[in-house]
């Protein structure tokens, strides 16, 4: 027997219902699918003939979470909450068989289950705290029943998406299928005996522990500004100290509140931004061709870890260097990129050496006669990337992309050196490449549709948040900073001393401050683009020399142990030097520039406004395709604080006098050589 609504069906296997959800493309708890069930759980509570129901997704998917263009307004009735009760109150148990994703309200829906099976490729968790709310469903309070107060503070601040495996032997399922999803559930389901086992009734373990203390610090370090986070773990709290309804009541109201906070209006706006980054209109019916065998060519800092990205995500990576010792340190680097994630427990032992397996080293370059895609990641000068892909012309397949991980370069300057430039393209990775989200895919004028396609669909296989962009100096993200960076150096000219910009900025939100963030990248990498266009710059125009005066007297950073900062005491935080205050006021007297003092506000703005301006300006020249691109790019791979959307959207968000206004105050500051964007 089979009855049907528009996204909710019932089936009959005996005195077994299996009430199918069916909300393509991905399974999202909309008002339609919360209708559908409520009305089949009824429909079946009152069917004495029934001895229990499994609840199992159709498609990818068991319910991959809620619809977050809900969260908006007043949310639709039947609400989750009232959904997850009929299931509690149903004279049957109900058991949750997930394929693919259970995440948010779908996870909720399935610990108010009175049992939880996946299928081998199961992911569950509760994400909501990364959109600014926390779950409201719920999962504050059942998931503490399962695994503890400590685990469901890290989890749920995390966001953690947790794989069938690891969520079995945590106790987020209770059994996992090796085979037939829908069978093993139905096996499952009779083994109850007809016997319900509510999460609301179950006891809380842990409930007081060091380890809770441990993962409280944790969690509000890695939120930092994010209300959801404290709100989060004041409600996993109270389930070990208030009774379930009372806690739950509280948990629903928090919820209710936070949705429509600034906090999560920003989320939601850099959720949706990321998923439209990838949607190419120009690409949409273009095919990408498999990728499964990756050459990476220049195996430094970031040549290991483009590497290493490709290995986590299933590939067979051949690295390349030309001579034996930089090949064997290349290796090392890679290899120590394992030891720490094994040491971190983002991976085991035997995933890390899964991983290795699929490397191959080599400084032979016929080796990529199989290669489906090639990566360079060799020093950035024009004249040896060109020699570079002229050779690579002849050996790689026909089919197989060429791309180019420049930071700067024209990516059509490139191309002029190879017989086909359709073949070039960009994959922009972010230092670190394995941690660091953001991909921009770029496109020269002569860049094959076909390629472009082939990178965004290794982006999605990465993981990655891949963005378009035109192929010019700095492509999108690179020149904004380049913009934002420039501007904090005038005001360090100006007077502010480097630690206070960078203060003010990750008071701001932002994960580190400029002058941090140079020390980290190397200064001589910024001076190299510096000398590059130096025959080109507007002599009318500023310039500051400071870091030239830093770069000139061997300070380049965390790998010289000093630059902006000192790190002779440790090398991975620096603290302001009396060298390089004594290097700007030498420069600030020989322009005879009297210091003046500065407010954080004051920063704050500049640094806004400059980011802003270029941002338009990036739009105005089609580097871009749309504003909310360069909110994902700066917030997955710049550090702008992702509860306040992106800088876009940030701007968005003033008065347009205000918003003018600081840009009449930018432009005055800089001077000669300023581009104001159209309003």
């Amino acid at each position: 027997m089979t009855t049907k609504t528009d996204v909710v069906r019932i089936e009959r296997d005996g005195d077994i219902a299996i009430v199918l959800l069916d909300n393509p493309p991905v399974n999202a708890s909309t008002q339609a699918l919360r209708q559908g069930l409520l009305a089949a759980i009824r429909t079946l509570s009152a069917d004495q003939d029934i001895a229990g129901v499994v609840l199992m997704g159709v498609g990818r998917n068991f319910i991959s979470g809620s619809d977050l263009k809900e969260f908006s307004g007043p949310l639709a009735e039947p609400q989750l909450p009232v959904v997850i009760s009929a299931i509690e109150d149903a004279p049957f148990p109900v058991v949750a068989a997930i394929n693919g994703a259970a995440l948010g309200g779908g996870y909720e829906l399935a610990l108010g289950c009175d049992a939880r099976i996946g299928a081998a490729d199961a992911l569950v968790g509760l994400p909501e705290v990364k959109l600014g709310i926390i779950p409201g469903a719920g999962g504050t309070q059942r998931l503490p029943r399962l695994v503890g107060v400590a685990k469901s503070i890290q989890l749920i601040c995390k966001g953690a998406r947790v794989k069938a495996v690891e969520a079995h032997k945590l106790g987020m399922l209770d059994a996992i299928s090796r085979d037939d999803l829908r069978a093993d559930a139905i096996t499952f389901l009779r083994s109850l005996n007809g016997k319900k086992r509510l999460l609301s009734a179950a006891p809380v373990p842990d409930i007081y522990t060091d380890q809770i203390v441990v993962e409280i610090t944790k969690a509000l370090r890695g939120n930092k500004s994010v209300p959801a986070a404290q709100a989060a773990i004041t409600s996993i709290q109270r389930a070990a100290t208030e009774p379930f309804d009372t806690a739950l009541a509280k948990e629903r109201t928090v919820f209710q509140d936070l949705r429509l906070s600034p906090e999560a209006y920003a989320l939601r706006h850099q959720f949706f931004a990321q998923r439209d980054a990838k949607r190419i209109p120009s690409l949409t019916e273009v095919s990408a061709r498999d990728v499964r065998t990756v050459g990476v060519i220049g195996v430094g800092t970031m040549g290991a870890g483009i590497a290493i990205c490709f290995l986590n995500a299933g590939f067979h990576v051949t690295i390349i260097e030309l001579a034996a010792q930089a090949l064997d340190a290349g290796v090392q680097r890679i290899s120590d990129g394992y030891v720490g994630q094994v040491k971190a427990g983002r991976l085991t032992q035997s995933q890390a050496d899964d991983c290795m397996s699929r490397l191959t080293p080599t400084t032979d370059r016929s080796e990529l006669v199989t290669a489906d895609l090639v990566i360079e990641a060799i020093v950035e000068n024009l004249s040896a990337k060109q020699s570079l892909f002229a050779d690579l012309e002849t050996i790689v397949p026909s089919h197989a992309v060429l791309a180019t991980n420049t930071s700067y370069l024209d990516i059509d300057g490139i191309a002029d050196a190879m017989a086909d430039p359709s073949r070039l393209i960009g994959m922009h990775f972010f230092s670190p490449a394995d941690r660091m989200r953001l991909l921009e895919v770029v496109s020269g004028p002569r860049s094959s549709a076909t390629n472009l396609a082939t990178a965004f669909a290794v982006g999605r296989k990465l993981g990655k948040a891949t963005v378009l962009a035109k192929s010019a100096e700095g492509f999108i993200g690179n020149r904004i900073y380049a913009a934002y960076r420039g501007q904090c150096e005038f005001m360090v000219e100006e007077g502010a001393d480097p630690q206070q910009v960078d203060a003010a900025l990750v008071d701001f939100g932002f994960a580190l401050g400029p002058f941090s963030v140079s020390d980290l990248s190397g200064l001589d990498i910024a001076k190299a683009r510096r000398d590059r266009l130096a025959a080109t710059r507007d002599p009318m125009a500023r310039y500051v020399d400071i870091p030239d005066r830093l770069c000139d007297a061997g300070r380049l950073g965390r790998k010289t142990g000093a630059g902006w900062y000192d790190y002779s005491q440790n090398p991975r935080v620096g603290v302001p030097d009396p060298i390089t205050a004594k290097i700007v006021k030498q420069s600030r007297a020989d322009k005879g520039i009297v210091a003046r003092p500065f407010t954080q506000k004051e920063i704050v703005d500049r640094v806004m406004a400059a980011i802003v301006n270029e941002a338009k300006l990036v739009l105005q020249d089609g580097i871009a395709d749309k504003a909310s691109d360069i909110d994902v790019v700066m917030v997955t791979g710049y550090g702008f604080p992702s509860y306040r959307g992106g800088p876009m959207y940030w701007a968005q968000q003033l008065p347009c006098d205000e918003l003018t206004g600081l840009m009449d105050q930018l432009q005055t500051a800089t001077g000669h050589g300023f581009f104001r964007a159209d309003a």
